[in-house]
């Protein structure tokens, strides 16, 4: 039975409004910023200090730091006592975080690895979401932000997401392999829940009596 969707996406494509949405038809709990309120308060660390000691962190741990800890549309987090751990160290943090909350079940996480994390879970629908450039700078605009922010951010990303993958796990992103559905969410956010509402269907006989 699936009882957990993870939801990677590339920056831009409407990943989070789409799993707000899909959460809300399901009844079940959304966990996208609130990864980062909770990694946050784990680490007891906010933007500014680690800013402040930029030039003392690995330069990949940094850009880490500031791709994954955004919720979507560029939400940032605070919290105080800048406590850093290492990139490693963060990865299975954020490992640890992530299958405590898949283990409640009835839940759709947002990025922060939960596709790769989760890999070995019967229990879990494993989604990727991708769009052509100019919509995601459309979608990003209709947001509030500039257009050419959102140029900068829709090119440069996923690159840095890319990067920190294949440096620390030496695998591409995204990984193929590890999604059940790849959907371009032009065909629009409506769809995009129809086209996971359907597999979730098609994949219920074949989970049946299959726990992580």
């Amino acid at each position: 039975m699936i009882n957990v969707i993870t939801i990677e996406r590339e920056y831009g494509s409407g990943g989070g409004k789409i799993a707000q949405l899909l959460a809300k038809r399901l009844g079940w709990s959304l966990w996208d910023q609130e990864i980062t309120a909770e990694i946050a308060r784990r680490l007891k660390c906010d933007v500014k200090s680690v800013e402040e000691r930029e030039e003392r962190l690995d330069p990949t741990y940094y850009r880490l730091l500031k791709v994954f800890m955004r919720g979507s549309y560029e939400a940032s987090f605070s919290g105080s006592n800048l406590e850093l751990l290492d990139a490693e160290g963060l990865f299975r943090l954020f490992q640890t975080v992530v299958k405590e909350i898949a283990d409640r079940g009835n839940c759709v996480i947002v990025g922060r690895g939960g596709s790769y994390f989760l890999r070995d879970y019967k229990n879990v629908l494993r989604l990727f979401l991708y769009a052509s450039p100019e919509h995601k700078i459309l979608r990003l605009t209709a947001q509030g932000m500039s257009r050419s922010e959102a140029e900068e951010l829709v090119g440069t990303v996923d690159q840095e997401r890319a990067a920190f993958v294949k440096k620390y796990h030496s695998k591409p992103w995204p990984l193929r392999e590890l999604y059940h559905l790849m959907i371009n969410s032009q065909v629009g956010d409506e769809l995009v829940l129809k086209l996971i509402l359907a597999e979730m269907e098609l994949l219920k006989g074949a989970t049946a009596g299959v726990s992580s």
